[in-house]
């Protein structure tokens, strides 16, 4: 089968637009210094609503990129960690978080450039 993020049936583009979400890039992340419980990612990333979060999380499951575990405990406890795919996916997400903390004066000078020129 042939495959090309470019046609807008192929399962490489719906991963692509799994991974190019805000939430699961910001999920991700989280998730690789290890498991981490629903409440401490919604604690955590801020500005994600709890049925975006739900979504995100069942999505990610399903791709293979996460684990939830269920232990049985009172009250109920969930777990959500990455998988080996999901740590591969990682350390590309990595270089992503990166260069944005790092080159977001510039793209925010830019931003202020452009805003200036287009009010003209």
């Amino acid at each position: 089968m042939e495959t090309s993020a470019y046609a807008k049936d192929c399962p490489s583009r719906q991963i692509l637009d799994r991974i190019g979400d805000t939430w699961s890039v910001l999920i991700v992340v989280m998730l690789a210094d290890g498991p981490h419980r629903y409440t401490e990612l919604a604690k955590r990333i801020e500005g994600v609503s709890p049925k975006m979060l739900t979504q995100t999380l069942r999505g990610l499951e399903r791709d293979g990129l996460i684990t939830r575990t269920v232990h049985a405990v009172v009250p109920p406890r969930v777990d959500y960690a990455l998988t080996s795919l999901g740590q591969s996916l990682y350390a590309l997400v990595e270089g992503l978080e990166k260069w944005a903390e790092a080159h977001i004066d510039d793209v925010q000078a830019a931003r202020e450039n452009y805003d200036a020129y287009s009010a003209k």
